[in-house]
């Protein structure tokens, strides 16, 4: 018989290993090819047919509530969970309780994103009667993630960031659960750095006999909780964008997959798909090249950009090097000085880095 699934959306992780941008935007909300990052996780819920949706806030909450809103512009509903402090992947389902109820859900990493998202599984879990299922990816670094280790083609043992890892089975931040991981939860002490790991809890529900089923995940999965990683999918989801011009283009050359958003201007400039350019944005005698996302009010002045995302009113005006893997936060201003003799000047908020060649 059919189940009728919640959903449970982590959004409440400082975001450390994306400073200086998260120290004020929460990091779910950093975009990618336009669009934050929490809301393809949001749309893939929904796309699996789940309505009611959660969403574990910490310190960042009143950003993501705006954001979000009451989920009406995703056709879902939304409810917010304060955590008190981020205490474990295991801690926020038991801060979601109330919420949860006896329902199935699907608890999804508001930073992660999965390419073919997650109806078929959904659709499976609905149907089985096993107490959890795990996504599950090759990865070249397994002691980076919790790791699931399989005999059978069944999930006997999970372990998180293993120093001598025996799979390279990683688990991607989308897990189906049943009710019973509540009290796994609660039966699991914290891990030596302090927090109930989700891990643990899955781990309890194998001990205790429960069915833990694992499915591997063929598609592209990004954790984009670095520079790196963030701008890989930046890249992959502008490969499959859509072309489509309904902005201004004067005496310029457009090439390939672009958007360009009303209210954008682009003039005497060449711009290379794939690419997105944000309403607003002006982009004037300057190159804008592959895999770069551009947001709203973005200035791109006598400039060239490549591979790199620019967030809402930043500029970039007179540099005459070509800014590439850059990740360029809001209202950030670059700006090449007349002023003799050359130097540097700089403004740099802390956890920054600066590469000059």
């Amino acid at each position: 018989m059919k189940q009728t699934l919640k959903g449970l959306v982590l959004s409440g992780g400082a975001g450390t290993r994306l400073r200086p941008i998260t120290h004020t935007s929460a990091k779910q909300l950093v975009p990618v090819a336009n669009k934050p990052v929490l809301f393809y996780g949001l749309e893939a819920l929904r796309d699996a047919g789940i309505r009611e949706i959660g969403i574990i806030v910490g310190d960042t909450h009143a950003e993501i509530e705006a954001a979000v809103g009451d989920g009406s512009q995703f056709g879902v509903e939304v409810t917010y969970i304060r955590q008190s402090a981020p205490l474990g992947l295991a801690h926020a389902v038991l801060t979601a309780e109330e919420f949860l109820g006896d329902a199935q859900f699907v608890m999804y990493l508001g930073d992660n994103l999965l390419r073919d998202g997650i109806q078929g599984l959904v659709e499976d879990f609905r149907t089985n009667d096993a107490a959890a299922m795990i996504l599950l990816q090759q990865v070249p670094n397994p002691e980076s993630y919790g790791v699931a280790e399989l005999e059978g083609g069944r999930v006997v043992r999970l372990v998180e960031k293993p120093s001598a890892p025996k799979s390279d089975l990683a688990l991607v931040g989308v897990y189906m659960f049943g009710p019973s991981i509540l009290a796994a939860a609660k039966a699991i002490a914290p891990s030596p750095r302090g927090e109930l790991e989700i891990t643990d809890a899955i781990q309890h529900l194998i001990d205790i006999g429960e069915r833990v089923e694992p499915s591997v995940v063929t598609g592209w999965w990004k954790d984009t909780g670095m520079l790196d990683d963030m701008l890989e999918a930046n890249r992959l989801i502008l490969d499959v964008i859509a072309p489509r011009i309904d902005g201004e283009v004067e005496n310029s050359t457009i090439e390939g997959r672009v958007v360009i958003e009303e209210g954008a201007r682009v003039i005497n400039s060449s711009v290379r798909g794939p690419a997105i350019i944000g309403s607003g944005a002006v982009i004037e005698n300057a190159y804008v090249g592959p895999y770069s996302a551009i947001s709203a009010g973005v200035l791109i002045r006598n400039s060239e950009v490549e591979h790199s995302i620019f967030l809402e009113n930043s500029q970039l005006d007179g540099i005459d090097a070509r800014v590439e893997s850059s990740l360029v936060g809001r209202g950030v201003v670059i700006r090449k000085s007349d002023a003799k003799p050359r130097a540097y000047r700089f403004m740099v908020g802390d956890s920054s880095t600066i590469g000059l060649i």
